[in-house]
């Protein structure tokens, strides 16, 4: 189905009436929509999914109209055009599919209960009321629901309920909005509010099958959030509350309706006893990123879903900028730098990914357009690169103008970046319009060619790629002041090298602080010059060499045999960024081993070595007055000890479950991972699997879940395997939106991959025809991609995934994901002899 114009050019609402009467107990919704607007013609359509329409008129008059069910329209005639009010009167289902209206299941004390909750993004508001449903198309509502209301429920709304009558409850007419930020829910809930300090009410709203103290976390992070943005933006939250819901089913992480932004559990509520810093800093972040976009997003919102990126990358930047400045302590972009960087790249670096600017019309493609490492990791490091370049004081000038000329309307990203323009005298759309467009990123060669010291750019891969001479405008960020701040072709001179690094009198580098979306390939005379100084490099910088190095291997752009030796540079580091960029590239030599080989018992014994000293140091258990790098560090120490099969560690980790066997749910949550699957992997029994598997469907703990997941995922039972596997489809036991990462634990589990690779091939239409509407459907082709390594598994996700190619919304993802594996499978042919040959040499 493709949509070949916009209904909003031939009908511009401007307000909307919207009656909705919901009925739990038949799955029925019976709607009035009365929608006011200008007809610019008098044929005319509105959105529509899966309604069922009885009646349509204008201005009190039946008019004729017909479903166009490809098109999602209701085709409607009028007898003139300007001015009208539609009234349309229909039906639809309450269905389980996380989209639109649907219902959220949970047990409190046995009894399974579910509360109504919304998702209108991207395209389903139109399963929920006609309308045109664009984001253009911007108007007021009106909002009023009866349903089935039994005593002590709550109801809630994007604005203030303003009256109850006969049972329904009318809200406060809305600002001017586009429909997918429509969200209201209703159920027995539980809630905490506060204000901020310029009167917005902050509430956080859960089921009651959670504690309450599990809301506090969010609802300070939340206020504080608000309070820094109002003065960040230099302009007010414009409405009067924000609520927090934490819905039990949520296809999505969060959703950014305004005034009642939607959460998954996981997300938003938190044991403040026993939550990893990790965890909290993860759930600050995400609260931070939908607050974000109450102004960047909901107050000036995207012409259309082309920009996506506008509204997703600068809230993914602004989550990092606002925890900053309200937890400082956490040094935040930190874990920007080992999550969304090493995300962005790995995926940017495969020939056929989308460029952040993409064109779509198909509701199909523009679900696919949600791919976390470009939309939202890539642009959140583009506009990165543009606060580096021009400042927060010309940002916040940039913002309020931009702000103030587009509230409650919409804007492109040109509009953006004339804003931003104004205020730092740069011509920022010409410096991003390469970055923005173009698809991919370029790895700069900095070498000493004949004595000179010389700068070369073109595009980095992954696997094969075809060149195209794409240059990009490359803010060098170099340590040597006379190189030029923005590098924009294909090579440049930077003078006598031996005059340079005299000048300098340290290693000469480009890229300084890793904010800038490329990576640098130095030559050996420079490399060695940066890593003879490697224990005086800041922790960033150890990070990036590590990073950059791991991706030119990645694109055999260099031996990964050669980056071996430097692992244990960098093994007694206490800064945990370094410890996670180690273990980063520690973990992709996994790939050169078979399970349980010669090679493998090598890769085993120099992951040993590299942790042996740390564990010492660290630890099992967290400290009390710990440095927050030891907290974060640990986890991944200890994993590394457990996958070395050092004895000593796999004997703490039991006795710590033996002593805790009665109340796992209490084991500090930075270790209870480990010290679960560690128990299921080497003491595993059907009766821990049956204890854990009932564990995980009583908790309300999402963090708890988490642990059980990743322990009995890793089961080296077959028959326990499959049992996990015979629960997948089992919405009591695993939801279908945690369904991909038990599916992932179980296939990358060497005792798991072939059951797991069955069940998704043989079950593929139980599969679609669950979460197929999900806008991280695609992701579960991305999670095997990830796995397969090998030519066999290869051919069978060709012949699996191939017929599928003209599936909507799966073809850019089936299309690079075997470019993905074939680069795979031939770095391991080319490599892995040199590969395990070095680190048998390490190990001697």
């Amino acid at each position: 189905m493709t949509e070949t114009n916009h209904f909003y050019e031939t009908f511009q609402p401007s307000h909307y009436n919207l009656y909705l009467d919901i009925n739990r107990e038949t799955k029925l919704i019976s709607g009035k929509t009365t929608i006011t607007g200008n007809a610019s013609q008098t044929a005319i359509s509105l959105h529509q999914k899966f309604l069922k329409v009885a009646a349509v008129e204008a201005d009190g008059e039946a008019v004729s109209f017909k479903l166009d069910q490809p098109a999602e329209a209701i085709r409607i005639n009028l007898k003139h055009a300007g001015e009208t009010t539609l009234t349309v009167t229909y039906t639809a289902p309450l269905t389980d599919s996380m989209m639109g209206i649907y219902p959220s299941y949970y047990e409190v004390n046995g009894e399974r209960k579910q509360i109504i909750g919304t998702q209108f993004e991207t395209t389903f508001a139109r399963q929920a009321f006609p309308s045109i449903d664009e984001p253009e198309a911007k108007a007021t509502f009106d909002l009023a629901i009866k349903f089935d209301e039994h005593p002590g429920e709550t109801i809630i709304s994007n604005m203030p309920e303003i009256r109850t009558e006969n049972g329904v409850h009318y809200f406060d007419t809305t600002m001017k909005m586009s429909t997918y930020l429509i969200a209201f829910a209703f159920g027995e809930l539980q809630s905490k509010e506060t204000k901020t300090k310029s009167g917005v009410t902050v509430g956080v709203f859960g089921t009651k099958a959670h504690q309450a103290k599990e809301l506090d976390f969010a609802l300070d992070i939340a206020k504080r959030s608000i309070e820094f943005y109002e003065d960040f933006y230099q302009t007010p939250y414009p409405l009067p509350h924000s609520w927090q819901l934490a819905l039990p089913d949520f296809s999505a992480g969060a959703m950014e309706n305004w005034g009642l932004v939607t959460y998954r559990e996981a997300y938003l509520l938190l044991d403040p006893d026993n939550t990893s810093l990790e965890m909290k800093q993860l759930v600050a972040t995400v609260i931070a990123h939908e607050l974000a976009h109450q102004w960047f997003g909901d107050l000036v919102t995207m012409k259309w879903w082309d920009d996506l990126w506008l509204n997703e990358s600068f809230a993914n930047m602004m989550e990092y900028v606002a925890v900053d400045a309200i937890e400082p302590d956490w040094h935040i972009w930190e874990m920007f730098q080992t999550t969304e960087a090493p995300m962005a790249l790995n995926r940017d670096a495969t020939d056929g990914v989308q460029s952040v600017h993409v064109s779509v019309e198909d509701p199909a493609e523009i679900d696919a357009l949600f791919d976390g490492a470009i939309v939202y990791a890539k642009g959140a490091r583009m506009l990165v690169m543009v606060r580096s370049l021009i400042g927060d004081d010309a940002l916040r000038k940039g913002l309020k103008k931009y702000f103030a000329a587009h509230q409650y309307g919409n804007a492109t990203g040109a509009d953006l970046w004339a804003a931003l323009g104004e205020t730092s005298d740069l011509d920022i759309g010409a410096i991003m319009s390469s970055w923005l467009e173009q698809p991919g990123y370029p790895v700069v060669d900095a070498q000493v060619i004949n004595g000179q010291l010389t700068l070369k750019q073109h595009q980095f891969f992954i696997g094969d790629g075809k060149d195209e001479g794409r240059l990009w405008q490359i803010p060098l960020n170099s340590n040597d002041s006379k190189a030029p701040v923005i590098f924009k072709d294909a090579e440049l001179s930077l003078g006598n090298y031996d005059d340079v690094r005299a000048r300098l009198k340290r290693p000469f580098r480009v890229n300084v602080g890793n904010n800038a979306h490329f990576i640098v390939h130095y030559d050996e005379t420079l490399l060695n010059d940066i890593l003879g100084q490697a224990e005086q490099l800041d922790d960033i910088t150890q990070l990036q060499l590590m990073q950059d190095l791991r991706l030119l291997a990645e694109g055999q752009q260099i031996s990964y045999a050669s980056v071996v030796p430097l692992l244990k540079r960098f093994a007694d580091s206490q800064a945990a960024v370094v410890i996670t960029a180690l273990y980063s590239l520690a973990n992709n030599l996994k790939k050169f081993v078979s399970p349980d080989s010669a090679a493998e018992k090598q890769l085993q014994q120099l992951f040993d070595r590299l942790s042996h000293a740390q564990v010492q140091r660290l630890g099992w258990q967290p400290v009390a007055g710990e440095s927050n790098d030891d907290q974060l560090a640990r986890p991944t120490i200890l994993s590394a000890a457990l996958y070395a099969q050092n004895k000593a560690g796999i004997d703490a980790a039991h006795q710590i479950f033996t002593a805790n066997q009665a109340h796992l749910e209490t084991l500090s949550a930075d270790i209870r991972g480990l010290v679960l699957t560690n128990e299921v992997k080497h003491y595993g029994s059907e009766e821990l699997f049956d204890q854990l598997l009932s564990a995980y469907q009583q908790t309300s703990d999402a963090s708890y879940k988490a642990s059980i997941r990743a322990a009995l995922t890793s089961t080296p039972d077959a028959a326990l395997v499959e049992k996990l596997i015979a629960q997948f489809e089992n919405a009591d036991m695993i939801k279908p939106q945690d369904l991909r990462g038990w599916f992932r634990g179980v296939l990358a589990n060497a005792h798991g991959e072939q059951a797991a690779w069955d069940w998704i091939r043989n079950d593929w239409q139980w599969l679609e025809d669950t979460v197929g509407g999900d806008m991280e459907f695609a992701t579960y082709i991305t999670v095997i991609t990830g796995i397969f390594k090998t030519a066999k598994r290869l051919a069978e996700f060709k012949a699996f995934f191939e017929p599928k190619l003209n599936t909507p919304g799966l073809t850019r993802e089936i299309t690079m994901d075997i470019k993905v594996i074939e680069s795979r499978v031939a770095l391991i042919e080319n490599e892995q002899a040199a590969v395990n040959q070095a680190v048998a040499d390490e190990v001697k």
